[in-house]
């Protein structure tokens, strides 16, 4: 796979570009300066090669600020690892002392590369690379990421001067694998604890709310299984959700849960368990996805015996479906108890694809009547036959009935807990459906 990395300085389009090739709406696109971050990754095929594109925040030099710092060490980071470096450049504006820059960065990295004169949206802006000579790379190539135009010559051209090889039939996908969302409110540590999981500086990391506005997908290997985390950035209550960069982020934020197997929910510890943070977990059980709470900054709390296990059951005080699922306690900046996360997502992802056998259910289902038959309702008597499982991710149980709608809820909820306890389904939200027999 050839890896190309994405970098020129602010405002060029080069996260437009990075969309219109992976053909989706992966990187935030704004007319306001400084929305691309961190590192974004995005895989496409052309003409049989498999290319990985990088896209990466705007590049500024010489600034001060906490953010533009940071941007240019991404950036410097992906050239790095980069097989090849795109240098996106502004047609309409000309060559600034930033892209001077650039290019000198460019050629002191070696790498093989190309520069895109953006903006040429029609054949007669196309002389506007001329301006761009001064800066001495070579190929130069105009190409418009906003219509397309040349983007395929673009493409072709990169594969060209890499002397990229075809790439083999793709794989089928290991079942072993999963996909594990990061998701809380804003400043609760999901970067922070992304990176100490990857153990490298994968996600830009402030004391500010709201730094991560993309979904931003890394790749790990636990024990030979291949996670792919989600970072996301922080769910703000909707009426909190001040422009639509925030609302984007939000939007970006929700398909990375829904598209996921199972999330990690963090808990600032030392802000205690929230209305906000119940309602994001119970988006994330609505959704059916596997569900892990961690306890993040466990660090910075005073303890004793008990600390532990009372905010736990302040938790489940506040809501008790949350006593379902594993709670874990972390500090992803000094990395303690962090080992335990994989390991907790790795026996989840399990569960979450195991169907279970219909005589094991059947054995439960007798076994929690045998020991509470349902409560006859309207002069009815409810009978019980047979139940079943129809799906998974989420699970869904079927259990058949001469009157499926007169099954009281206390009873459903009897029945919800004895398949939990019976088949170890802690962290899995599931749903029974009564039908007619």
């Amino acid at each position: 796979m050839l890896t190309v990395a994405i970098i020129g300085r602010p405002n060029v389009g080069k996260s437009t570009f990075f969309n219109r090739v992976l053909n989706q709406r992966k990187a935030i696109v704004h007319e306001k300066e400084g929305i691309t971050r961190d590192r974004i990754y995005g895989e496409m095929f052309w003409t049989g090669h498999q290319l990985r594109f990088v896209d990466t925040g705007g590049f500024i030099p010489k600034d001060s600020d906490i953010f533009n710092r940071e941007i240019r060490n991404q950036a410097k980071e992906a050239a790095n690892e980069a097989d090849f470096i795109l240098f996106i450049v502004d047609g309409k504006t000309g060559p600034v002392s930033t892209d001077l820059e650039l290019a000198n960065f460019i050629r002191k990295s070696g790498k093989k590369h190309l520069m895109a004169v953006n903006k040429c949206d029609d054949l007669s802006l196309s002389q506007q690379i001329n301006n761009f000579f001064e800066l001495g790379l070579k190929p130069v190539m105009p190409i418009s990421a906003l219509n397309g135009r040349l983007t395929g010559d673009l493409l072709d051209e990169i594969i060209h001067l890499s002397n990229a090889k075809p790439s083999e039939d793709e794989k089928e996908a290991d079942d072993s694998e999963f996909r594990l969302a990061i998701a809380g409110m804003p400043n609760v540590g999901k970067s922070s604890l992304l990176n100490a999981l990857l153990k490298r500086n994968q996600s830009i990391v402030t004391p500010i709310g709201g730094t991560t506005r993309d979904a931003i997908d890394s790749n790990i290997r636990y024990y030979g299984k291949k996670i792919t985390l989600v970072d996301t950035a922080g769910l703000r209550k909707k009426s909190k959700i001040s422009d639509n960069i925030e609302f984007y982020s939000t939007v970006r934020t929700q398909n990375a849960i829904f598209n996921c197997d199972l999330a990690l929910v963090l808990i600032d510890a030392e802000k205690g368990f929230t209305k906000h943070d119940k309602s994001i977990i119970d988006d994330v059980i609505l959704k059916g996805k596997g569900l892990i709470v961690i306890v993040n900054k466990w660090d910075l709390i005073n303890k004793t015996t008990n600390t532990m296990k009372e905010f736990v059951d302040e938790m489940i005080y506040q809501f008790k479906t949350v006593g379902d699922y594993p709670i874990l306690f972390i500090s992803a900046l000094t990395k303690k108890r962090i080992s335990g996360v994989l390991k907790e997502a790795s026996l989840l992802s399990k569960k979450i694809k195991k169907k279970l056998s219909t005589s094991d259910l059947n054995k439960s289902l007798q076994k929690a009547l045998s020991h509470k038959a349902p409560p006859a309702t309207r002069g009815k008597v409810i009978n019980l036959n047979y139940v079943t499982q129809v799906s998974t991710k989420p699970h869904l149980f079927v259990i058949y009935s001469n009157y499926p709608k007169l099954v009281p809820l206390n009873y459903r909820k009897y029945l919800e807990n004895n398949l939990r306890v019976d088949f170890d389904l802690k962290g899995i939200p599931f749903r029974i459906s009564f039908r007619k027999k």
